[in-house]
């Protein structure tokens, strides 16, 4: 885990007793039980009805609420496009000059008040991409929605590389490509010179040569090669079906890992999905149809693709849709369509296995971090609300007396 502030005190270990618990494991199959959650050492240390509290735990009585892991919410632009600032205080489009080489993490700001909403939502964990103006957009990272600065939040950078097909980057102006042919021409022209990067590269390593750092337009190159190496994934924002069918023939024809994002007509092609066993992140479901690709913007998407086999995670796209409505999301999802194990599954477990987390976050685990949260009942009820967060074992968020308080993160200080 990030270093964490030597100025705040280690959490002791916290005992969660008699909650309702829904560990949302892999094989998690719609349990629910009351159970204890012991937290150590920034940690799960232990989960079930027989686990011994130790003595000078802190115990948490949670009778009557409902215990999940933190939501993972798997596509936002926390932090790099703050709330109250506009458009004109969004970091998440370079303009003119864009490529993998640009990182997530350089524009994000810890401060934005998006991040406390997240908590009230009860997400601990969030993807962090740029923005969908350019071809290439750059390197994703995912962080905890709780710290002082980017390197106390930070979970694991880069998780992929953010690039967009469709309208959006044909708008970008410059140099940009203005057509369908020409975004996919651009990607074929960029995963090509990464190849020939790295083929340079494993010859020079082969013969014995010093290999240099990557300067210039090779620092784009040397990214793209680490995604056709499967060491990072390709999260690609698609929303038309002829679009996922592209990003689905340059995923092939180059052989790397892609993650579907928004995936509006995805269920013109659940079938293509499900039978190449390609994820999607869905959403954000709570918008109009404000553009030509959402035309067949429905609600019912994710529960078709469900269905079909495809492994769905939900998102906001924050700040398009406000983070804390993510449960709202999945209720709504539920509602027309959607099994509501499944739903849960793709707050938690889903997202945490499409990005590669699985290792960390996304389920009540033992060994996993500790990003917990009490619900005041079932979190897919909209009259629910997260009441405690836990972020690496220590309380970061209480709604009490009818307000949440976040704890300092300079201190840790609160909320009691």
């Amino acid at each position: 885990m990030p270093a964490d502030n030597p100025a705040r005190p280690a959490p002791r270990d916290v005992a969660l007793v008699g909650g309702r618990v829904l560990r949302l494991t892999p094989d998690w199959a719609g349990e629910q039980e009351e159970a204890t959650v012991l937290l150590r050492d920034g940690r799960i240390a232990a989960v079930g009805a027989d686990v011994e509290v130790p003595a000078g735990a802190e115990v948490v009585d949670v009778t009557g609420q409902w215990v999940l892991p933190g939501f993972v919410e798997a596509h936002t632009h926390l932090g790099v496009h703050a709330e109250g600032e506009g458009w004109h205080g969004a970091d998440v489009n370079e303009k003119g000059v864009a490529g993998a080489r640009l990182r997530s993490l350089d524009g994000l700001d810890p401060a934005d008040r998006g991040f406390a909403d997240a908590l009230a939502g009860g997400v601990t964990t969030a993807m962090i991409l740029p923005g969908s103006g350019n071809v290439v957009g750059g390197q994703t990272a995912a962080v905890k929605t709780w710290g002082r600065t980017v390197q106390e939040m930070l979970l694991r950078a880069p998780v992929g590389v953010k690039s967009a097909l469709g309208e959006n980057p044909k708008r970008g102006g410059g140099s940009a490509p203005t057509t369908r042919m020409g975004v996919a021409a651009h990607l074929r022209d960029a995963f090509s010179a990464a190849q020939r990067f790295a083929a340079r590269r494993a010859r020079a390593v082969a013969a014995g040569d010093p290999v240099d750092p990557a300067v210039d337009a090779e620092r784009d190159q040397e990214v793209l090669a680490r995604v056709l190496a499967g060491e990072i994934v390709w999260q690609q924002h698609a929303h038309r079906a002829d679009d996922i069918a592209t990003a689905v023939r340059l995923a092939e024809e180059f052989g790397y890992a892609l993650v579907l994002n928004h995936v509006t007509e995805g269920h013109l092609v659940a079938g293509m999905l499900a039978e190449k066993a390609l994820p999607a992140v869905v959403g954000p479901l709570l918008t109009s149809r404000s553009k030509p690709e959402l035309r067949n913007r429905s609600v019912a998407v994710p529960g078709i693709l469900a269905a079909a086999g495809v492994r769905i995670a939900l998102t906001t796209d924050h700040p398009v849709v406000p983070i804390q409505f993510l449960a709202l999301s999945a209720t709504l999802a539920v509602k027309e369509g959607l099994d509501r194990d499944e739903a849960l599954r793709a707050l938690t477990v889903n997202p945490a296995r499409i990005l590669r987390l699985d290792d960390r976050v996304g389920s009540l685990a033992p060994g996993l971090d500790a990003d917990v949260v009490v619900w005041s009942g079932d979190p897919l009820d909209v009259m629910s609300r997260a009441v405690r967060v836990f972020v690496g074992g220590r309380q970061v968020y209480r709604w009490a007396d009818g307000e949440g308080v976040v704890a300092d993160p300079g201190t840790g200080a609160g909320p009691a």
